[in-house]
C-alpha cells in the first residue's frame, strides 16, 4: 500500500500554498509545492539567462537543479542549496513559470521529482495537476478556485507587506492572462479533476477552507 495523498489543485493566488500547508501540519503529512517547483526552475533559467524558446537548454537546466523545502511556519524554498524563498512570489518568475511549465519535455524531467515526494505517513500535494496528472489515483482530491479580482487583490497585498513594487490593474491582467494560457495548454490544462471537491473561497476565510478540507479528510 502506499501512503495516502490529499491534492490541492487550482490557479495562482486562490490560497493553496497557505491551506496546504496548514493541513499538512493538522495530518502530520509531508507537503509538497508544485508551483514551487516550476517557479524554482524559472529562476535558474532566468539567472543563467536561457532563451525562453530553448527547450532542450530547459530541460537540461530541470534534470540538474537541486531542491529542498523547508515547511516550518513559513515555507522555505532552497535552490541548489540557496534560499530563494523571496524570489518566488513575483510576477516575473511566474510568468516565466508558467512559459516552461507548458512544455511535455519539462514536465516529464520534473514528473517523477514530484512522485518521489510520496513517503509515510503521507502527502499533501499542491499544484495545478496534481489531481489529474502526477497523483492521479489520490482518494481525496481538492480543487480551490477564486475569481480572478480577488486573486489579484491578495498578490497585491502580498507584494506590497514584502515592499515590492506592484500594480493592481496589471497583475489582474497577467492573472486572467495566464489562466488562459494554463487553461488551454495542450500538456495538462489547468482543470478540476472528476473527483475533486470543488472549493471558491472567494468568499471564505483560510479557516473555513481548511475546515472544508479536514472534513474531506475526516
Amino acid at each position: 500500500m502506499k501512503p495516502p495523498v490529499l491534492t490541492i489543485d487550482g490557479p495562482s493566488g486562490a490560497g493553496k500554498g497557505t491551506v496546504s500547508r496548514s493541513v499538512a501540519k493538522k495530518l502530520g503529512w509531508h507537503y509538497l509545492d508544485s508551483g514551487s517547483i516550476y517557479r524554482s526552475l524559472a529562476i535558474a533559467v532566468s539567472d543563467k539567462q536561457i532563451d525562453l524558446l530553448d527547450i532542450a537548454s530547459i530541460v537540461d537546466i530541470a534534470k540538474a537543479i537541486s531542491l529542498e523545502f523547508e515547511c516550518g511556519d513559513e515555507l522555505v524554498v532552497k535552490l541548489d542549496g540557496v534560499d530563494i524563498t523571496d524570489r518566488l512570489p513575483s510576477e516575473a518568475t511566474g510568468n516565466v513559470a508558467s512559459i516552461i511549465a507548458a512544455y511535455p519535455d519539462v514536465r516529464a524531467v520534473l514528473l517523477q521529482k514530484q512522485k518521489d515526494f510520496q513517503q509515510a505517513p503521507g502527502l499533501v500535494a499542491d499544484g495545478r495537476d496534481m489531481g489529474t496528472v502526477v497523483f492521479p489515483e489520490a482518494e481525496n482530491k481538492v480543487f480551490l478556485t477564486a475569481s480572478a479580482q480577488e486573486r489579484a487583490s491578495r498578490r497585491y497585498k502580498q507584494l506590497k507587506e514584502k515592499r515590492i513594487d506592484a500594480n493592481l490593474a496589471q497583475i489582474t491582467k497577467e492573472i486572467e492572462a495566464r489562466d488562459r494560457r494554463d487553461q488551454e495548454r495542450a500538456s495538462a490544462p489547468l482543470k478540476a479533476a472528476d473527483d475533486a471537491l470543488f472549493i471558491d473561497s472567494s468568499n471564505l476565510s483560510v479557516d473555513q477552507v481548511i475546515e472544508e478540507v479536514m472534513n474531506l479528510i475526516r
